[in-house]
């Protein structure tokens, strides 16, 4: 019975390991809540907090495999830095790319928006960066990773992309063909930031190109980020009236068409790449 449990080399099976570090994250999450509440501050957990949740319980999992917390992704230094910055570039062009498509096709044309400055476009990316760290440590961190030492990063990758995309589901405006389009757009993003994992082995360049995507979306371009329609943008769409297969709509970029095909060449992109630090089991990725 303990084959289930127990692979050949003695060590506990991946599944198992990513199984517990769920287990642990929800329970982490259910105190975090509670103890907000008891404090008179019933909330959701924010993308903050969230985020050091998620890296305490990836903490607790990898001292129980006797490796280091930097393992993961995270080894600060002038190169950690820079694969951040390289990846907020990425992904203010892949959503600029897609922008424009759009625009081209005449779905929509800009308006500035009054009383948005620098100031306040460096403020709308504080909470951006949060969500950044939060989904990546739990969809590039400890499940995805050990997923690909367990399984191989094709598994890895369509298992952590898929449920990247079913966490999106609560999100406003999914429905429809909005759904669709939006699920398989969360989804190729997932599987894009995979590989932004597997070619450099950090979680700098994941998390520099989540918070680049979301933030030239949200907090430069003025759509929806993920259904989400509370961030003024430096400059505001104003639609034509086109399908929203087309613009996405309310619900922002990520539920257009032009977006698969943009998303889809940036993953070919990094697909050719071979990347820096490519070890032997990720070759195949």
């Amino acid at each position: 019975m303990f084959i289930w449990f127990i692979n050949d080399q003695g060590i506990v099976r991946s599944g198992w390991k990513v199984s517990g570090f769920f287990l642990l994250l929800m329970a982490l999450v259910a105190a975090a809540a509670y103890g907000l509440h008891a404090l008179g501050r019933p909330q959701v957990v924010g993308p903050w907090l969230g985020a050091a949740l998620g890296a305490l319980a990836s903490l607790l999992c990898v001292k129980l495999e006797g490796r280091s917390f930097g393992g993961l992704g995270f080894l600060p230094g002038w190169r950690w830095i820079f694969q951040c910055l390289a990846g907020v570039l990425g992904g203010i062009l892949i959503i600029l790319a897609t922008a424009l498509l759009v625009r081209g096709l005449d779905g929509f044309h800009w308006e500035r928006t009054p009383g948005i400055g620098a100031r306040q476009l460096l403020m709308a990316a504080w909470p951006l960066l949060g969500v950044a760290f939060n989904e990546e440590i739990f969809a590039r961190g400890y499940p995805f990773q050990r997923l690909v030492e367990g399984a191989g990063p094709w598994v890895g990758q369509l298992i952590l992309a898929s449920l990247f995309a079913l966490v999106h589901w609560g999100n406003p405006g999914m429905h429809g063909t909005t759904k669709a389009w939006a699920t398989l757009n969360i989804g190729l993003s997932g599987i894009l930031l995979g590989f932004c994992y597997l070619r450099t082995r950090s979680l700098a360049l994941p998390i520099g190109l989540h918070l680049g995507w979301n933030w030239a979306q949200g907090g430069l371009l003025g759509f929806g980020v993920s259904g989400t329609t509370d961030i003024k943008g430096a400059w505001t769409p104003v639609f034509h009236g086109r399908p929203e297969w087309l613009t996405g709509g309310a619900f922002g970029l990520e539920a257009s068409l032009p977006c698969v095909l943009v998303c889809g060449a940036a993953i070919l992109g990094i697909w050719r790449w071979k990347g820096s630090t490519l070890s032997a089991d990720s070759s195949v990725a």
